[in-house]
């Protein structure tokens, strides 16, 4: 049997329904290094991404700024696959273009994978429910990482579901400079996971670090990756209503700071930044 250590992982991303859908700004080599955690090796990493040849031609900004992208894509050891845009006109005689991704990734995934232990997808599109099913079919184990507008079906057809929001480091939180992500002075983001109504506080979680043993959600285990933090409802933004919590489905990103009273760590400017 094939030990932790020497895993193979094959990590496809729908670039432009990741960046359309919450994640505008995406660190790709971080997506790597969570796809890759618990020492994986990486066989295959496909960025599948929209590519507007007229636009290119004629704005010279847009085409230098493309292909930028595009070559620090390989440098983190992505293949990249263009899609080109096509243009349509809608019966209104609204021009939009579409660079549909979805059968390309579907079948590289489906026939790269008897080459692979564990599949990492990158879109919140609910046309890959059926191609997870296939996957794990297969024997491939599935994950899905998404921010907004994420198929309440995929999220239950993956092995793991796990928002983007809360990956250390995956969209930027700190100016340069700033404190290091789960230490006293950064923000993290997280979501409340216990709520005292009658005391109007709660605690929020979130992932300090990258690493295996994701399932040991309490951070009293020392092999916890996790870790918790106090808050006042005081701090909660107005959009949201503390009856509302605890919920897996908001996702907050929130200030460190030393606990006023007692040890631990508090939860301050408090922002929602994604809804399942």
């Amino acid at each position: 049997m094939m030990s932790k250590s020497n895993a193979r992982v094959g990590v496809y991303v729908d670039a432009e329904n990741i960046r359309i859908n919450g994640g505008f700004g995406m660190q790709f080599d971080v997506l790597r290094e969570f796809a890759c955690r618990g020492d994986a090796e990486a066989v295959r990493l496909n960025a599948y991404v929209s590519y507007d040849e007229a636009r290119a031609y004629s704005d010279k900004t847009y085409d230098v700024k493309i292909n930028n992208f595009y070559f620090s894509l390989r440098d983190f050891g992505y293949k990249v696959i263009r899609k080109h845009v096509k243009w349509y006109t809608d019966e209104n005689g609204n021009r939009y273009g579409k660079a549909n991704a979805d059968l390309d990734m579907a079948v590289d995934a489906l026939m790269q994978s008897e080459n692979l232990d564990r599949v990492l997808l990158a879109t919140g599109d609910g046309d890959f429910v059926q191609v997870v099913k296939a996957l794990q079919n297969k024997g491939c184990r599935v994950e899905v990482v998404a921010f907004d507008n994420v198929s309440s079906a995929l999220r239950r057809e993956a092995d793991m579901f796990i928002s983007g929001y809360f990956i250390p480091n995956l969209l930027p939180t700190n100016p340069r400079g700033g404190a290091s992500w789960g230490d006293v002075g950064s923000r993290v983001r997280g979501h409340c996971y216990h709520h005292r109504a009658d005391q109007d506080f709660g605690f929020m979680r979130f992932l300090k670090k990258i690493a295996p043993g994701l399932w040991v959600t309490d951070t009293r285990n020392p092999n916890s990756p996790y870790e918790t933090a106090f808050f006042h409802d005081s701090q909660l933004p107005p959009e949201v209503n503390p009856s509302e919590l605890p919920s897996r489905n908001l996702f907050f990103e929130f200030e460190l700071a030393e606990a006023t009273k007692g040890d631990g760590i508090q939860s301050y400017n408090i922002q929602l930044v994604g809804r399942l």
